[in-house]
């Protein structure tokens, strides 16, 4: 049996990864910080052949925890850079997770040649870091693409920042190891909504769409949200998953980067969606999907339908 490595396979999206390997009979070794809390990856015991499941404890900064993570893998996904958006110790809890853990990772690979496949769970904000807000050097109606060159600076947040350097790294290390045996393929979703395959609290994801649900902005961020009513690009977490196991079967993808991303809503016609209630205006595409359908053969889902179904 094939055998993949999730980085931060038990979380709102790494949960629908590690299901969608499960479903191939692939062995699946998933990584959690601290093993003796149950509470993050009980779920991932119910799932169907999770026989095949392997919990592994990991600290992405500890480089000899990563090679054994990595040792004896065809295929890594690293989706365990931490979505916060408010943290009490910047450095520690967001800065370096995000890029120390990305190079070290990286690192780890290049000393592994079984490994042929590795996927990096970027964000949009590495492409446009005032996501979801449009950048202030392009037109209104600009339709972002992976063709789009970021610019970032200290006025970005601080999670877009982290994005934006550990999406660098990347891009540095391909250019810097032209005869890596490993393909390396980087996927930017947009902000991923649906229900949480677990009981966690500490979803991001899933507390914002609580948030936007019943119109609560305990922070600046969410404050400006409603304030301006922004356009938000959204993408169906299902079809998350299903674009890396994609781009992780599919062969020659080297280098690619692809924004996942389906339509874009008003903030006010979110709420609504997930409410339950029709929305009063139209959706628009602000970001393109045209790569990824193309290449990954993905068919992008309306958000409308996991906004509706959002408990």
């Amino acid at each position: 049996m094939r055998k993949v490595g999730i980085i931060g396979g038990s979380g709102f999206i790494g949960s629908y990864i590690t299901k969608r390997f499960l479903k191939e009979n692939f062995l699946v070794r998933v990584s959690a910080t601290d093993l003796s809390n149950k509470e993050k990856y009980r779920h991932l015991l119910n799932l169907s052949s999770s026989e095949n499941l392997e919990l592994f404890q990991l600290n992405t900064q500890n480089e000899n925890e990563l090679k054994d993570f990595v040792n004896g893998c065809e295929i890594l996904v690293h989706c365990g850079t931490p979505f916060q958006l408010d943290v009490q110790d910047l450095q520690k809890d967001l800065l370096d997770p995000t890029i120390k853990g990305t190079q070290n990772f990286l690192e780890a690979v290049s000393q592994s040649p079984q490994v042929k496949k590795v996927i990096i769970v970027a964000s949009v904000a590495a492409i446009n870091p005032s996501f979801p807000f449009p950048a202030e050097e392009r037109k209104p109606d600009h339709l972002y693409s992976e063709k789009d060159t970021a610019v970032v600076n200290e006025t970005t947040h601080p999670y877009s920042q982290a994005k934006y350097y550990a999406d660098q790294a990347v891009r540095k290390f391909i250019t810097d190891n032209p005869h890596i045996e490993a393909e390396i393929i980087s996927v930017f979703p947009t902000f991923v909504v649906g229900n949480q395959l677990s009981d966690r609290k500490d979803s991001t994801s899933a507390g914002m769409q609580f948030l936007i649900k019943n119109k609560m902005a305990p922070n600046p961020f969410m404050e400006a949200l409603f304030q301006y009513d922004v356009a938000f690009a959204m993408v169906d977490v299902k079809d998350v998953a299903e674009s890396i196991y994609l781009a992780a079967t599919t062969p020659n993808l080297h280098g690619g980067n692809y924004l996942l991303t389906s339509e874009s809503w008003a903030i006010s016609d979110i709420s609504l969606l997930l409410n339950g209630r029709q929305p009063l205006g139209k959706s628009s595409m602000v970001y393109s999907n045209q790569h990824a359908t193309k290449e990954l053969g993905i068919k992008f889902t309306s958000p409308q339908v996991a906004l509706n179904q959002f408990i």
